[in-house]
């Protein structure tokens, strides 16, 4: 019999915010200290080896789709694995679906994000119908009769996976549908028409007759979706059961075979006069559901940044039990170097996301100001950073990287969709540039957020300075990516040199404000690789 050797544990039983010295102090820092001891349970549970199998069983048992039922009638559910249902009802619990909106207070963005991207390093796929859930409150509350109904189902933290209506449930999710197959981001290009049915009081119902390309969790009990009026795009609230108690007819046609977020069901669908209430103004459905996107897009970078994380854990964990040519593999020079250039990466995606979400806690013209240049720019890079992060770690593991048992591969064929998902890079940077020229306050709240750290750190200030003698460039949708690149390194830098060891932050500038941020592992001689590698090395108990 083989005496298997040299193979590191799993990493599982561990607390993945006590763990993590970025996140804890991050968390503190940008006013969720009064959460730690929920976090803390938080990480407890999702460390534990059990619950680290239901994100594996999840990913393994993929959702079905049951169109008809055996008469023929269509019934259009989707059947999801146990282990899905219980990571959903444990993220329902922790309040990630709308904690923030339920209970609001100084650091409640923040402390859910942290929440969030302990979740993701586990399973990114229930994380889709939290997100979304979060996402679309601020829009239900523009029409305060819709709100009155859904929010407080909304706001349970216990988990209703029965398919019924609604107001028979004690809890509800809320998805989205905004993309057809002819228009894809460009949602002016959408032809799904809405035609009045009837009003009630001040409540207008629609009847909806078209497709969307992709509705994602179908299994949600309503759905933000647009369609076509005389007067444009539109934004409806379409529940998945009409209000006599029938099924709604949002059709599924089949469920989409993706390269991950595999646990996930995303859907086609086809409208047949399927019943729907007026959101907003007829003709201002993009801007009215765009707001569920914003906060949805900052979901994308928190999902990043954990997925990071949990790949640079999985990296550093297997080296320091590794041997290789009679030494621990994290001892060989080159992979400290490795290791320590991903964990400051990861590290610089975790303060950023955060530092974010602090912004959706206020609501100071100044903090509108940087959520709205931020949110996309961050998307972009840090999303754009996660796939070749991912195979960077992957490859630390040699050939068990690439062996679904070990994770690894999951983290990899997860990272693309947040790149993707509620616009791609140029649809981001685009987006950046539009904010910037519309926003006087953008410059100066930007500079106001930099300017501590430039004093401190001549590289950053010089970099900053390179910035400013290429403003025109900002103006240039060519070169909307380097613009948008430079301006979230710069503000990755300014947030390591004012928050993390000088180490860490001396390495970042030394590497990424000289054009570097290529491959990874191509630190420049002096950097303390083993400390930083320390710093980021997950604890078992």
């Amino acid at each position: 019999m083989i005496d298997v050797t040299n193979q590191p544990p799993p990493l599982e039983d561990y607390n993945l915010f006590d763990s993590d010295a970025v996140l804890r102090e991050a968390a503190g820092r940008e006013g969720a200290s009064w959460a730690e001891s929920s976090l803390q349970a938080l990480g407890a549970r999702l460390g534990s080896a059990d619950v680290i199998a239901l994100g594996a069983e999840a990913n393994r048992n993929t959702p079905t789709l049951r169109a008809f039922d055996r008469s023929g009638a269509r019934i259009d559910e989707v059947d999801f694995h146990p282990s899905w249902h219980a990571l959903l009802g444990l993220a329902m619990e922790a309040g990630l679906h709308s904690s923030p909106w339920a209970e609001p207070k100084r650091g409640a963005h923040v402390a859910r994000a942290a929440g969030c991207f302990m979740l993701a390093q586990i399973e990114s796929g229930v994380y889709c119908p939290v997100s979304m859930t979060y996402g679309a409150v601020p829009t239900l509350k523009r029409a305060p009769h819709v709100a009155a109904d859904w929010l407080p189902r909304i706001f349970s933290r216990s988990y209703d996976p029965r398919f019924r209506p609604a107001h028979e449930k004690t809890s509800a999710l809320i998805g989205m549908a905004m993309t057809e197959n002819q228009g894809g981001s460009d949602l002016r290009a959408n032809v799904s028409r809405a035609e009045f049915s009837e009003a009630d009081g001040e409540r207008r119902y629609y009847r909806l007759n078209g497709h969307k390309w992709f509705m994602s969790a179908p299994m949600c009990d309503a759905f933000l979706m647009l369609a076509q009026t005389d007067a444009g795009p539109t934004c409806f609230l379409v529940p998945r059961w009409k209000p006599d108690g029938t099924r709604n007819a949002i059709h599924i046609r089949r469920l989409k075979d993706k390269l991950g977020n595999r646990s996930n069901a995303s859907s086609e669908v086809e409208l047949e006069n399927a019943h729907a209430e007026l959101l907003g103004d007829e003709g201002r459905g993009i801007p009215t559901i765009i707001e569920m996107g914003n906060y949805t897009r900052l979901d994308c970078v928190i999902g990043s940044s954990g997925l990071m994380r949990q790949a640079v854990a999985q990296a550093i964990h297997h080296a320091r039990y590794r041997t290789t040519f009679q030494k621990h593999l994290v001892d060989h020079a080159l992979m400290s170097n490795v290791l320590a250039d991903l964990a400051i990466e990861a590290e610089a995606a975790a303060l950023l996301a955060l530092r974010l979400a602090r912004a959706y806690d206020e609501d100071s013209e100044e903090a509108l100001t940087f959520r709205r240049v931020v949110t996309p720019a961050a998307k972009f890079w840090i999303c754009k950073r996660a796939p070749a992060f991912a195979a960077e770690a992957m490859e630390v593991l040699g050939g068990n990287g690439y062996v679904e048992d070990f994770g690894l591969a999951r983290i990899y064929r997860e990272v693309p969709v947040n790149s993707i998902w509620e616009g791609s890079g140029n649809i981001m940077c685009l987006d950046v540039l539009r904010a910037i020229a519309k926003a006087p306050l953008a410059a100066a709240v930007l500079a106001d957020e930099m300017r501590d750290a430039a004093t401190a750190d001549r590289r950053l200030a010089q970099f900053l300075a390179r910035m400013q003698a290429t403003a025109t460039s900002i103006g240039d949708e060519a070169q909307a990516r380097v613009f948008v690149r430079d301006l979230v390194i710069a503000l990755q830098a300014s947030l390591l040199i004012r928050h993390a060891p000088q180490i860490v932050a001396d390495a970042f500038c030394a590497s990424r404000l000289d054009g570097g941020s290529g491959a990874f592992g191509m630190l420049p001689p002096g950097v303390d690789t083993r400390r930083i590698v320390e710093r980021a090395a997950p604890v078992l108990r």
